[in-house]
């Protein structure tokens, strides 16, 4: 059953979603760069050299393999703490063994993944800098010199007045003085220490550390100003006291990290997981967090705030008759035309496939409207060039105040959707201010409309599947899947309905299981009587809703229709959403350990929408991952999906999964992905959706 016109742009993307992008930051370090759980998953050059094993064996070993016995339980709990949102600045200081099982230590300093919930981690690994200082000076001062001058860390030592005695090569480079020129100097005399987000100082850590005899940690956005070029740093730092055998205070060590490229990538990533790749717009979880943002602001009466919904009228004309391709650069241009009609304060964001919202913060009622009204000129009077065609679309917008009494986010966007139905219902390219009578204008018009037009469709049997097919990248396969079932509905006038037009009334109402069931025993007899001709050994896929997952009756319901229509369980592929079984884990997990152990397949579908997927779903027994269409159209001409699909295709090989493209809509894409090594393709470039009875 297919949902594509359901499929919104919210994909919130983290490291593995875009790994080219972070290999090309993290290979550039001096420091090892990490991405485990307890497993390892990617790990940079400079991790196989502190290591001292090859990239190739790290990935996929567990990391306590290379940690000393004895603080086996040290690393599980630093683990264990990061998995429960422990603070950025958890340092562990640990021993790992290499080959020839010698221990070095080392220090583990987590960074932010974002985009990953109880998943993922990103852990820096590099040698213990007091170590290396303690070694140094054991081994004589001309010999630590050298020693610390190899040391990629800068290191700067004071005496008990915390004036300056020693810099190290790349602390010299870091305060932009010269050692000599430093000797005998107080830090804050060569450098300014300020938070990097307000620029408000730090004060003296080394002071500080002399001062409270403990070591002193700047927080995890602190910037150096070196005074004498006014060059910024971003950086770690620590100071720590120097104590003499009797625990007399003999001066200070100063550790400087500079963390610029990590900090980079954070805030790549966390830009990435928070925008929409086709539009450059926030995407609908950001928009989301920031509409939850205004609300908790208006409640506490610091002021109100509007809420805008966007329908784009017509343009599925321009997707259907020209392509998705077409679409796209429509919805690129659309986005930045809505962008320059609003403030600078307020926020857009695409919500939907060709829904947008807008949220300006502090803004009357009035100007809300008429800032709605222009962008409602702006897109009328736009024209849209294709190939030698003109096209016109317009926007419907709904809008809603959000003030102290407002109610949730999902009850604020569903007020702003009425409305924008009912400006619709006005004519089109209208602005209409929500009332309390909306909704039920819009339920009563619209899904109520559609729910009793899908009762009458699965009581007279007028739904239709399709078939689309999906082909094999690599030659003849002896397994795998030949076709996607698709489901459609015939309208009053014969014409073949999507999903997207009627999905929505059936979700609310609940009737999911039914749509679901009716696909089911429809496909299964399909192919026992051999109206769905299979080739050997290979199965169709059938999507399963979230509802239909929660169903307690809907497996032996399953199993029934095997037994029944006499066709072999391998011969079909469920496809499954990870929020579909998350939203019901127990149940969902029964089902698919039931029916996978009985031959049937299972697919993750749509994956890309985050790293929930993997976290949720790799304890769960899974065949293929369907890779999501919005991310493999944009492969001709962004390479940001091109380094997220070369991740998906990665992670899928280390869990021995096969990738399947979706929306192969070009012959560009599709060698595309098949030299990026993609299993299967699905796509007009392969093959239209046709109905089944022509098959």
């Amino acid at each position: 059953m297919q949902r594509a016109a359901e499929r919104g742009p919210d994909h919130p993307m983290a490291f593995m979603m875009e790994q080219e992008l972070f290999e090309n930051l993290a290979e550039s370090l001096d420091s090892a760069v990490l991405i485990h759980d307890q497993t390892i998953h990617y790990v940079n050059g400079a991790a196989a050299r502190i290591f001292s094993v090859p990239k190739a064996t790290l990935t996929g070993s567990r990391l306590e393999e290379y940690v000393h016995p004895e603080q086996r339980d040290a690393l599980k709990n630093y683990l264990d703490r990061r998995a429960a949102g422990a603070s950025e600045r958890d340092i562990l200081t640990i021993q790992l063994l290499d080959p020839e099982d010698q221990a070095h230590w080392v220090e583990i300093r987590p960074f932010g993944l974002a985009g990953s919930p109880g998943g993922l981690i990103g852990s820096v690994i590099r040698p213990s800098p007091m170590h290396v200082l303690e070694a140094a000076r054991e081994a004589g001062r001309s010999l630590a010199r050298r020693t610390l001058d190899a040391v990629g860390e800068g290191i700067i030592t004071t005496d008990v007045d915390g004036r300056i005695d020693y810099v190290n090569t790349a602390a010299e480079r870091i305060i932009a003085c010269r050692r000599d020129m430093a000797t005998g100097r107080l830090l804050n005399e060569l450098v300014s220490l300020v938070d990097e987000a307000d620029r408000r100082p730090l004060g003296d850590p080394v002071a500080r550390s002399l001062e409270e005899g403990a070591r002193i940690d700047l927080g995890r956005r602190s910037l150096l100003v070196a005074s004498a070029t006014g060059e910024e740093h971003s950086i770690e730092l620590s100071a720590s006291p120097i104590r003499s055998a009797g625990r007399d205070f003999l001066g200070s060590v100063v550790l400087l990290h500079d963390v610029a490229e990590i900090r980079g990538l954070a805030r790549q990533m966390s830009y990435q997981a928070s925008h929409d790749p086709l539009t450059g717009l926030a995407n609908r979880r950001e928009f989301e967090r920031r509409l939850e943002d205004a609300t908790a602001s208006a409640r506490s009466g610091s002021g109100g705030h509007v809420l805008c919904y966007l329908d784009l009228d017509r343009f599925k004309v321009v997707n259907d008759s020209c392509g998705h391709m077409a679409g796209d650069n429509l919805l690129r241009e659309l986005a930045g035309l809505i962008r320059g009609q609003v403030r600078d304060s307020d926020s857009v964001a695409r919500i939907g496939g060709d829904e947008f919202g807008m949220l300006l913060a502090g803004c009357p009622l009035e100007k809300a409207r008429q800032i709605a009204d222009d962008v409602c000129a702006a897109i009328r009077d736009y024209r849209f060039v294709w190939r030698d065609r003109i096209f016109t679309v317009g926007v419907s917008i709904g809008l809603v105040e959000i003030g102290h009494e407002s109610g949730s986010t999902e009850e604020l966007l569903g007020a702003a959707d009425s409305a924008c139905y009912v400006a619709k219902q006005k004519g089109r390219g209208r602005v209409h201010v929500y009332s309390a009578r909306d909704e039920a204008v819009a339920r009563q018009r619209g899904e109520i409309l559609w729910l009793q037009r899908i009762q009458k469709a699965l009581k007279e049997d007028a739904f239709e599947l399709f078939l689309q097919p999906i082909v094999s990248m690599v030659g003849r396969v002896d397994t795998g899947p030949a076709y996607e079932v698709l489901l459609r509905m015939r309208g009053e006038d014969n014409v073949a309905v999507s999903p997207a037009e009627f999905m929505q009334a059936a979700e609310r109402y609940h009737l999911m299981p039914n749509v679901d069931r009716w696909v089911l025993q429809t496909a299964f007899s399909a192919v026992g009587s051999g109206a769905l001709k299979l080739p050997d050994h290979r199965s169709c896929t059938i999507n399963l809703s979230g509802q239909t997952l929660g169903d307690p009756q809907f497996l032996d319901f399953v199993v029934d229709c095997l037994d029944r229509s006499g066709i072999a369980p391998e011969q079909i592929c469920f496809e499954v959403r990870e929020s579909s079984v998350t939203a019901n884990l127990a149940m969902a997990s029964r089902f698919i350990a039931v029916l996978h152990g009985m031959g049937c397949q299972f697919a993750v579908d749509d994956f890309g929408s985050g790293l929930g997927a993997f976290s949720s779903l790799r304890g769960l027994a899974m065949d293929y991952l369907k890779i999501d269409g919005a991310i493999i159209r944009g492969l001709a001409d962004d390479h940001v999906n091109e380094a997220m699909v070369t991740a998906m295709i990665s992670l899928a090989r280390t869990m021995d999964i096969r990738v399947i493209a979706e929306h192969v809509e070009s012959d560009t894409v599709f060698e595309r992905v098949r030299g990026m090594g993609v299993d299967f393709a699905q796509g007009y470039a392969v093959g239209r959706p046709a109905p089944l009875s022509t098959h």
